[in-house]
This record gives C-alpha cells, structure tokens and sequence, in this order.
C-alpha cells in the first residue's frame, strides 16, 4: 500500500477509534501555546484602604439546595439593595445524559450566556455550554422548559435544544474565570490546573481565548505572574472593564483583598497589583469577579456575600474610601459561582446545587 493510503487509513481509523472509544476527537486537537518570557507582574508599594462597609461572611457548613423543579428567589438581607429570581433551571442532567451538575462560572456577551461545567470527577477537565438568551426569551422558555430540555421529546423541549449549543470537553482548570472582554469582543480564561482544591499544579500562569463559536481553546500564554520576592500561580476569577482591562482579585489572608488590573493580547499578558489593599473581603470562598458597564464598578463575588466598588479609584495609586464601597448579604445560604452584566447593567448570577441562573431586580447596585 502506498505511504500516502496507510496514512489515510490510519487517520481515519484513528478518528474511528476515538469516537468508539467516547473520545471527544474536536478537544483533542493541539492547541497554540505562547511562551511568555518578559515579567507579567509589577507591584508597588501599598496603602491600606478601611472598607469597613463591607462585612466577612464566612461559608455555610451546609448549602441549601433550593428547589430542584420550581423557580426560587435569592433576597438581600443586609446592606445594598438587590434581590434575584430565577431566570433558568438549568439542564440536569444535560445533552446525552452528560454531567452538567458542577458549574463554575458565568460570563454573557449580550446574547448569549456562556457557563463552564467542570465535574468533580473530570479532574481539571470541563467544557463550555452556550444558551442562546435571545431565542430562549423569543419563545418565553419557563425555568423548567430549560431545565428538562435533554429529558422530554416533545416539540417545545425540541426548539429549546436548539438555542442550547453545548462545547468539546477540554482543560479548563478549576473554570471559575470565564469572562467576556466587550472592547475586543473576545472570551478569555484562566486554566488553573489543580492537584488539589486551591492548590495549583506549578507556578506558571496561562490564560487561555475560548472560540465563542466553538467554545473550545483558540491558544494559550504561558507566563510567570513574578516581580522580585511577589509570586503568584496566576488568579481564579477574571472580569473586564468596557475599555479591555482585565481584573482579577486574591485573598493574600483570610480576610484581606488585593486587585489585579491588566492587560491580555494575543502573545501577551501583564498585570500590576493595584496600590490598595483591601481590608476586609466579603466572605470565606473567592467565587468570582464582575464588572458592571452600566454604574462602572466593580464586584468581589463570595458565597450570600458581595462588595462592589467604583472601578476607576483603582486609576494609579489608586483613591478608594469607605463610603465609595457597596456591600449585600443575601439568603439563602447557596454556593455564589458567577456573576455578569449586561450593557443596561442587569445582573445574572450562577448558583450551583442545584444548577440554576438568576437574574436581579435592577440594575443601578
């Protein structure tokens, strides 16, 4: 047989193979990775900033699960005012019975919403599902419509699949990072590798663009977030402010706050920790970052607990003040894994035990 025909035949036996064997062939293709050599860190002398508006509150020993077959509330139960209801129940369980009962993050372009779902038992592993928030409110789609879409054939559950488009399973990491950069119109994320619950594989950082088409990886940078004795594996959260600079934020100790902002090109990332450190975070686990278009500032996302302030005091060596921080505590007590806004400034917040995605009551918070 000629070289060329064995090789034919050996590629699509492969791809043959693969698909017998479960694989996901489309995930398995080699993804460009960029080596970053140039420092993607600077740091600067900080001040400490009294944000006594905004209050600890420490992860429930147990999470409610709410209700798994009818739309719930979440309500503010101390400071700035918002409440949320449930906007979806999300599919459980999902396309061909897939595990869709782990989501870890939550970011929309306008359109659509993009959520990460990253089984436990995956191991870093997880994949992008896309609904189309456009179709599915064309069609009035009820909570439940969405959530028992993969498990009624009928006609309504049909149109519902079809403004659901589900992603190639890939690394992601833990996936709690997936953000939308509206400037320049593209999907980024951290895969934070993990040998064990915030504990990270090795000390490079890599940031990874997600086809919004596709929803798998386009390329990857690798880096090292380094300046002098400052070492970091990289962040779990990531959000972007409407001019393209990306934001993610630490717990350097149980109670305090720092802010990253930076910049993420193609070949290229860089950040600076921001002059301020905070004193007081809003709660036990850092869950996400968001950035709201519409009043301009910033959110720190924990479980029931969530402070926000005025992105632009972060400008230099930076001019944040208690009274510009706002801080809500809401009930009950369920795992906070995302939160995004769209351009008019409404919020949607991801939940998780079970899957569900809320949407608030207004969009001046």
């Amino acid at each position: 047989m000629k070289k060329k025909h064995l090789g034919l035949v050996l590629l699509v036996l492969g791809i043959v193979l693969g698909i017998s064997a479960g694989i996901d062939v489309s995930a398995q293709a080699a993804v460009k990775v960029y080596h970053q050599t140039a420092p993607a860190l600077t740091v600067g002398k900080l001040r400490k900033v009294d944000d006594h508006a905004v209050h600890y509150v420490k992860m429930p020993k147990t999470y409610v699960h709410g209700n798994l077959h009818s739309p719930n509330q979440i309500r503010r139960i101390k400071g700035a005012k918002m409440n949320f209801k449930t906007k979806y129940l999300l599919p459980y369980p999902g396309y061909k019975n897939q595990a869709w009962g782990n989501p870890q993050s939550l970011t929309t372009d306008g359109r659509y919403f993009y959520v990460i779902y990253c089984p436990t038992s995956w191991k870093n592993r997880g994949r992008v599902v896309r609904y189309d928030k456009q179709k599915l409110d064309k069609m009035g789609a009820t909570p439940i419509e969405v959530q028992t879409a993969y498990t009624q054939t009928n006609e309504r559950e049909l149109a519902i699949r079809k403004a659901v488009k589900v992603g190639p399973a890939f690394t992601t990491g833990h996936g709690q990072s997936l953000a939308y950069d509206w400037k320049h119109k593209r999907l980024y994320m951290w895969i934070d590798k993990e040998s064990a619950p915030r504990v990270p594989m090795n000390q490079y950082g890599y940031i990874a663009q997600i086809s919004g088409k596709s929803l798998a990886p386009i390329h990857k940078i690798r880096f090292k977030l380094k300046s002098g004795h400052v070492s970091k594996p990289g962040g779990h959260v990531l959000t972007f402010d409407r001019y393209g600079n990306a934001f993610f934020w630490t717990k350097p100790t149980v109670h305090t706050a720092l802010i990253y902002k930076g910049t993420i090109s193609r070949k290229k990332v860089h950040f600076r920790m921001t002059n301020q450190l905070l004193k007081q975070n809003p709660g036990t686990r850092l869950q996400s970052m968001a950035y709201n278009p519409h009043n301009r500032r910033l959110y720190l996302v924990a479980d029931d607990s969530i402070a926000s302030f005025p992105a632009k005091s972060l400008v230099g060596k930076g001019s944040l003040k208690n009274k510009q921080f706002k801080w809500t505590e809401f009930s009950p007590k369920l795992e906070f894994e995302g939160l995004t806004f769209t351009k008019d400034g409404t919020p949607y917040l991801l939940t998780n035990h079970h899957p569900e995605l809320f949407v608030g009551d207004r969009n001046w918070w």
